[in-house]
């Protein structure tokens, strides 16, 4: 395997973890605006890193586009009980 997709594959497994324990945060419209941006960057660092993106940017636009999801949904929304 070479260097590069050793990196690639290490950024989108750190992505996912990061993902699954943010998945499940969040009654109020605070911690969903919170547990989303969280949620948004890590999706959106893994993204750039599997394309060949800047990282860095990824992070940023998936951290804003998951504050705003997170904030719009209600808690009778998002149901993870069931």
């Amino acid at each position: 395997m070479r260097k590069g997709s050793i990196k690639t594959l290490s950024s989108l497994l750190l992505a996912t973890f990061m993902t699954l324990g943010l998945a499940a945060c969040g009654t109020g419209t605070g911690e969903r605006a919170a547990s989303g941006a969280g949620v948004g960057a890590a999706v959106g660092a893994g993204a750039a890193a599997a394309t060949g993106g800047d990282v860095a940017e990824g992070a940023v636009i998936g951290g804003g586009v998951g504050a705003a999801t997170g904030a719009a949904t209600d808690e009778d929304d998002v149901d993870l009980d069931n």
